[in-house]
């Protein structure tokens, strides 16, 4: 059974087909034949018929996915891998790590893979894909490097969520009632450059560096725990693995993010400093915001810890657990995804159709019932 509330899809025109990746150096060696067998599998009979709640987790996934593929494309295009001189906001990254574009770009790989993948796994069961080439509106940078093409998602109006900072450090649990404040207020920054006078400015850059690094956490740590909280509603077999196959690169994604994110706020430099480009300041501060030092604020902001903490985990009267929090659909679902996606700012400048679209595959997603 198909579910009734979805987009049209023309494959052809899919912005995140092979033509598109290669364009942009997004899939290595091999591709040509990695799409081909894709096609082939999308083409061909239907393996089994699958019920409308697990076709509602899987298309409320895609659309997922393809958001992100969309924000971490804008990302590689301006810190990633590339050819030639570094922009000082590939240097501002790569001052958090050295490897910081590599992984820029094999994040972005690997949600390019997940949306292509769970778009064609739902057809070769029979039910529709996701596409959301009509809400393609928003306008991206302009800097040198992103491509001149309409985008979903809005980099430059960022409102982080950096609580998860605090939650994995702590002993609570927000599937029991804790709550959690800010690790640093970000409200309203640009997490890419939005034009080429954003590479000119030392500590401006370097913050808009550190603001996508905490972005970075947010949007793992929120993949991880939605994949998580689906996975107990799925019904089928194969789309248990599917999700739980999924879900575990989403958790390989976050915990490196947490150390990125941890290097934006501790010494770091071959002086001490947080980092080095000529006439910077230490602690970086930027049109009002600042990134501290975190090793002088206590054990919820130890930057080098990057594994969860033991935490309450079902009952307070069992041991405490390293665990994915939240992980309840109440918290980590698909209505609490778009939630806190939209509060982020990502979706700013997108129209109504598409926070209905959105909202209506959130809302049958999280009203699935494991064997209905």
């Amino acid at each position: 059974m198909q579910n009734t509330t979805h987009l049209p899809v023309n494959p052809a025109t899919n912005p995140l087909n092979r033509r598109s990746l290669l364009k942009h150096g997004l899939l290595a060696g091999g591709a040509a034949a990695t799409l081909a067998a894709t096609n082939a599998f999308s083409q061909s009979q239907s393996l089994f018929e699958l019920d409308r709640g697990d076709i509602a987790i899987l298309r409320f996934l895609a659309a997922a996915e393809l958001l992100e593929s969309d924000l971490w494309t804008q990302y590689a295009e301006l810190g990633g891998v590339t050819d030639g001189a570094q922009s000082t906001y590939q240097q501002a990254l790569s001052f958090l790590d050295g490897d910081g574009s590599q992984y820029i770009t094999s994040n972005t790989i690997d949600e390019v893979s997940h949306a292509n993948f769970l778009n064609a796994y739902l057809e070769s069961a029979g039910a529709d894909p996701v596409n959301l080439d009509a809400f393609r509106t928003l306008k991206g940078s302009t800097a040198t490097g992103a491509a001149d093409v309409p985008r979903l998602t809005n980099l430059l109006h960022l409102n982080v969520d950096t609580s998860w900072y605090i939650r994995y450090r702590s002993t609570t649990n927000p599937d029991t009632g804790a709550t959690y404040p800010q690790a640093i207020t970000i409200h309203n920054r640009p997490a890419i450059p939005a034009t080429d006078s954003d590479f000119e400015n030392a500590n401006h850059i370097q913050a808009i560096a550190n603001t996508a690094a905490f972005h970075f956490g947010s949007i793992e740590q929120g993949g991880t725990s939605l994949y998580a909280s689906l996975s107990q509603k799925v019904t089928h077999a194969q789309v248990l693995e599917i999700t739980l196959g999924i879900g575990g690169d989403e958790i390989a994604h976050f915990l490196e993010w947490v150390d990125f994110a941890g290097n934006a706020v501790q010494p770091g430099g071959p002086n001490g400093d947080q980092f080095n480009f000529e006439g910077s300041t230490t602690p970086v501060t930027d049109k009002g915001l600042t990134f501290p030092d975190f090793t002088k604020k206590g054990p919820l902001f130890q930057p080098n810890l990057i594994f969860p903490v033991p935490s309450e985990f079902v009952s307070s009267r069992l041991p405490r657990c390293a665990v994915i929090r939240p992980i309840t659909y109440r918290f980590g679902g698909a209505r609490a995804a778009v939630a806190a996606l939209t509060a982020s700012g990502l979706f700013t400048g997108q129209s109504k159709q598409f926070f209905s679209a959105v909202q209506a595959m959130a809302n049958a997603a999280d009203a699935a019932i494991r064997g209905v």
